[in-house]
């Protein structure tokens, strides 16, 4: 399998050579994106085959730094996020089959180096592979970043690449101290050296540091969250879609195998506390921020920092529970993460191929230029209800059964003795409860602003519905929201050696077919909340035909107790409709005076003014902001240095240097004492 994976990774860089001849090979744009669909099905059927029969052993290619050649190969843990990310690759790759014909080549080469990226990321078997993936996805996606920025020369964009490149770089200047220590003075980075020798003491609460802020930072962590609402709403929206849905599960991929991988089972219960801490205020922060956004891609890029928290926080979870000797427990925390972050992949991808969808059809992506567009484009609107309502964790869709999974394992911690943990998981626990409610919030005004109500431009009435190819994408998708949330048992069934790795106990969740759930809390059964949704709904059908005496009819659109509108506009006026900010003023108030610095201005009229009084609205997010002042910050103290070092003497510059080797001398020797190394 390994050698077949190896394969599928060099088509995607011949895919990547032949991009570069569009401008002179018209079905250059057709076949990238193609071969890109053809790559990911392959993905999937080698994720599949892995999880169900077993990896192999690593493969060695015969390229690779002079001390080790690069290594792949798949196990339980790598087998589930690829196969996650060849479904949003496939997907993708017909999306963009229908809208990026005319596509140039500096969107086509890095298309498939950063699908090539993620999957060497997934596949690597020891720690160089990976840093090189990771890297070779960073770089690629910020290509695709600038190549869009070019493309419509706009200012926004272009900060917008530079921002992501910084992150991009700080990223990586945190996961090579990592991986360095991981591997100690004895230089091994297999992952089976690095799995019989796991950190301890300070090594190892600097190595979940270091990892927690360079892969955290790429998926969207709080505090290290600022980039991603600004960068994924640039790019297209087949191109959102792999950041949003596949990009972040990979960083999340290598917090897992640094983390509870590689960083052993014997770790204490502190060991996973930063994360579920950082993944509960992820969850908080970005839900939020999805109930106030007012365009339509940056709603759903503040959604997915909200479920990455919420797959953070299983992860943590399991750490907690695993360094507590609670392995029956710690695989529902695991099965939880493992589970969302599939669900999340599945119907994100689907929305953001929706709204691109929109986009093309309405001409806006703003919430307030929308409306009405259920009668336009039906298939686009039943499509995009399925993936919001998997958003808002509502059963029986596979968005549902992640949190399910995750707020049973929240409310069974309390059996970790350390009153410290408990006090922790209890907060934590409500803090997951308000943003799965704010995330249901926040979809509800999505899906409701956009399909619903009058269209308030004549653009919007004459979209068109989505081309066949990515048709079968949007309705692709929804059936394996559906079909993967009535069978949820099947899947972590599955992925059960990834959940045995994550939380180092043999034993899998309960799980049948129709049914998941461990043996020491309450099951949950998709398939009977499904019937009994049917058969209530069929009942309240019945209940109302019956109680209706008149045929139904077809009338004006209600007009909200509005006058009629003038002549000028035919189609309504826009201010009679909810807007998106209207609907955001409650939480705003309530919420985001505290969280997102929200303020509000009321401006009155005299008596006998006939001017309408005002009202202004603002917010915004301080952590990017704080990040950036105190990067400046640092920044200027560290020029200032320079500038000091400049004037020293020869002796001052001798001693300087000499006193820097003693000090590394001594690194070494401490580094010794403990155990790192030969």
């Amino acid at each position: 399998m390994s050698a077949t994976l190896a394969i599928l990774l060099i088509v995607l860089l011949v895919l990547s050579l032949c991009g570069g001849f569009a401008a002179r090979w018209p079905d250059a744009a057709r076949l990238v994106h193609g071969g890109c669909a053809i790559v990911s099905l392959g993905f999937v059927t080698l994720a599949v085959l892995s999880l169900a029969m077993g990896g192999g052993a690593p493969v060695l290619l015969p390229v690779g730094p002079p001390w080790a050649p690069l290594s792949l190969a798949l196990d339980g843990l790598s087998a589930w996020f690829l196969l996650l990310l060849g479904l949003v690759g496939l997907a993708c790759g017909l999306f963009a089959w229908a809208h990026e014909a005319a596509a140039p080549p500096a969107r086509l080469i890095p298309y498939p180096l950063f699908l090539f990226g993620m999957a060497l990321t997934l596949a690597a078997a020891d720690g160089f592979t990976l840093i090189l993936g990771f890297e070779v996805m960073s770089l690629a996606s910020w290509g695709l970043l600038v190549a869009r920025a070019m493309e419509t020369r706009d200012a926004s964009a272009r900060d917008a690449a530079r921002l992501y490149l910084q992150f991009s770089l700080f990223g990586a200047a945190c996961l090579v101290p990592a991986i360095g220590l991981l591997g100690g003075l004895a230089g091994d980075l297999s992952f089976a050296g690095l799995r019989a020798a796991p950190p301890t003491g300070w090594v190892a609460a600097a190595v979940m540091t270091l990892v927690l802020l360079g892969a955290g930072c790429k998926a969207g962590i709080w505090p290290l969250h600022g980039w991603l609402p600004i960068a994924h709403p640039v790019a297209p929206a087949g191109v959102s879609a792999l950041m949003s849905a596949a990009m972040t599960k990979v960083a999340l991929y290598v917090v897992a195998r640094l983390v509870l991988d590689l960083g052993g089972p014997a770790q204490p219960p502190g060991w996973g506390a930063a994360l579920l801490l950082l993944g509960a205020a992820s969850a908080l922060i970005g839900a939020l921020r999805a109930t106030q956004e007012v365009d339509g891609k940056t709603l759903l890029a503040c959604s997915t920092i909200e479920h990455v928290g919420l797959v953070a926080m299983g992860l943590g979870l399991a750490a907690i529970l695993r360094g507590a000797d609670l392995g029956p427990l710690a695989s529902v925390a695991a099965g939880a993460a493992l589970l969302h972050a599939l669900g999340h992949a599945l119907f994100k991808t689907l929305l953001f191929l929706a709204a691109g969808e929109i986009e093309s059809g309405a001409g806006s992506r703003r919430l307030d230029a929308l409306g009405g567009l259920i009668h336009a484009m039906p298939l686009v609107a039943g499509a995009a209800l399925v993936g919001a309502a998997a958003a808002a964790a509502l059963p029986p869709l596979l968005g549902f059964a992640g949190e399910w999974l995750l707020l049973q394992a929240l409310l069974s911690a309390w059996r970790v003795g350390s009153l410290w943990v408990q006090v922790l998981v209890a907060a934590c626990t409500a803090v997951a409860a308000l943003s799965a409610a704010l995330g249901a919030f926040a979809m509800l005004r999505f899906w409701g602003l956009v399909f619903l109500g009058r269209a308030r431009t004549p653009r919007t009435l004459g979209a068109q519905e989505a081309a066949p190819p990515a048709r079968a994408a949007l309705i692709g998708l929804a059936a394996l929201l559906l079909l993967a949330g009535l069978v949820p048992g099947a899947l972590l069934a599955l992925g059960a050696p990834a959940v045995a790795q994550l939380s180092a106990h043999p034993g899998l969740v309960q799980a049948g077919l129709w049914s998941v759930g461990p043996s020491m809390l309450p099951g949950y059964q998709p398939l009977g909340v499904a019937l009994l949704l049917v058969v209530a709904a069929a009942g309240l059908a019945a209940l109302l035909r019956r109680a209706t005496p008149l045929a139904p009819a077809r009338g004006p659109v209600w007009d909200g107790g509005f006058i009629a509108p003038p002549a000028h506009l035919p189609f309504g006026d826009p201010d009679t409709q909810a807007s998106a900010s209207g609907f955001a003023q409650p939480l705003r108030r309530m919420l985001g005076g505290r969280l997102l610095a929200g303020r509000e201005h009321v401006t009155g009229r005299p008596p006998g003014d006939p001017n309408p009084a005002r009202i202004d609205a603002d917010w915004h997010d301080p952590a990017l902001p704080a990040l950036l002042h105190s990067l400046r910050t640092a920044r200027e103290r560290l020029a200032g240095a320079a500038e000091r070092l400049r004037g020293l003497t020869i002796r001052q510059f001798l001693a300087l240097a000499f006193g820097t080797l003693l000090l590394l001398l001594a690194l070494l020797v401490l580094l010794g004492q403990r155990g790192i190394g030969p």
